[in-house]
């Protein structure tokens, strides 16, 4: 194996991992889903009851203040704040955070404590 393919094995091995744990948590709380790529990050509040999304935000959207990057750290916070935000006015205060394989590390772990401060419980 060349170590692109060991590197998706392994996201695909967490993915797994945590995607079995949302499941058997509470399913009455909505899930926190991050997704980041190399230009942006995505987050979405999802009811998987429902199978519908409520809140959805990125680092590409409008209302997205103007920074000189968006995908530093500084950009996940301002996007954890932003989507704490958007989901308190909805009425949503819990969730349960699935960081879609990613480490909670660097900008996942930026975001989510940003998200924690303004509002949201995980």
């Amino acid at each position: 194996m060349d170590r692109l393919s060991v590197k998706k094995v392994r996201l695909e091995r967490r993915r797994k991992r945590i995607k079995n744990k949302i499941v058997l948590s509470d399913s009455n709380r909505k899930r926190l889903c991050i997704t980041k790529s190399n230009k942006s990050i995505y987050v979405q509040v999802i009811d998987d009851v429902k199978g519908v999304t409520l809140v959805a935000m990125s680092t590409l959207a409008k209302d997205f203040p103007s920074m000189k990057s968006r995908v530093n750290i500084e950009a996940a916070k301002a996007l954890g704040k932003l989507i704490a935000e958007k989901a308190k006015a909805q009425g949503i205060t819990k969730v349960t955070f699935d960081r879609n394989g990613l480490l909670y590390h660097g900008r996942v772990k930026a975001f989510a404590d940003a998200a924690r401060e303004h509002g949201l419980e995980f």
